[in-house]
């Protein structure tokens, strides 16, 4: 289910929006909870007090307190994949969202036809992400990983070291646990300390395992035979 804020400190606007949203939502045959807020102070506390995650925000620039710009520069550490959908009547702040890499920017003067446009272009982004990611969570930050950007995951000391396609990040769990929790037949293990996603093996060769991003990681003998035949058995279910 996606998780989606609307916020504007007009709350006939927030209300209106909030119903654009919804609309969107059953045409794009998508689930979603919306969350509204009048003022963006309260919205950014949610998401750095309180750890709340949202998929996508709906943001008026001009508010009183913390902007929507200061809003979306202060949450980006606590929500790096969020899709930020800037709503504002002046054009001059185009740049300084393009500078924000937000999704997108719309003039309140072409509300009627780009935001809803906007909502199903980010909805259609995010919603391959939504089936399967990994949640990393701590007192600072939350992070989701789809399960496809996942290249490999190995034991760091008493941590769990992931990498994958936006870089590396770290889980104080052991290998076993986090395997546990991906729950998932792309991932198996290769060695002792080495779980691979087998979506990116591109070949088994001389006792290594070679992924597309150029990675070559070692596969244990006592694996070899066991790794060859869970990548035979997954694509040949899958394709």
């Amino acid at each position: 289910m996606l998780r989606i804020a609307v916020c504007d400190d007009d709350k006939e606007v927030v209300q209106a929006h909030k119903e654009i949203v919804g609309i969107c939502l059953k045409q794009c045959g998508s689930v979603g909870k919306i969350d509204v807020y009048t003022a963006g102070d309260n919205l950014l506390y949610d998401i750095t007090e309180d750890h709340f995650f949202f998929d996508l925000i709906l943001l008026d620039i001009e508010m009183p307190g913390n902007t929507g710009m200061e809003i979306a520069e202060k949450i980006k550490p606590f929500l790096p994949n969020v899709k930020i959908i800037f709503i504002t009547s002046h054009i001059e702040y185009a740049i300084d969202a393009f500078e924000l890499s937000v999704f997108r920017y719309v003039p309140k003067n072409t509300l009627e036809t780009r935001l809803p446009a906007a909502i199903r272009d980010a909805v259609k982004l995010i919603e391959p992400e939504e089936g399967k990611a990994y949640t990393i969570q701590t007192n600072s930050r939350l992070e989701k990983i789809p399960y496809r950007d996942i290249y490999y995951i190995e034991r760091d000391g008493k941590n769990a070291r992931i990498a994958a396609s936006g870089g590396m990040s770290k889980v104080r769990k052991s290998l076993q646990q986090v395997y546990e929790e991906l729950d998932a037949a792309e991932f198996l293990f290769i060695d002792r300390g080495c779980i691979v996603n087998l979506i990116h093996i591109m070949q088994i060769k001389d006792g290594t395992a070679v992924l597309k991003n150029g990675t070559v990681l070692p596969v244990s003998r006592s694996h070899l035979q066991e790794v060859k035949e869970q990548i035979n058995h997954y694509w040949g279910t899958h394709i």
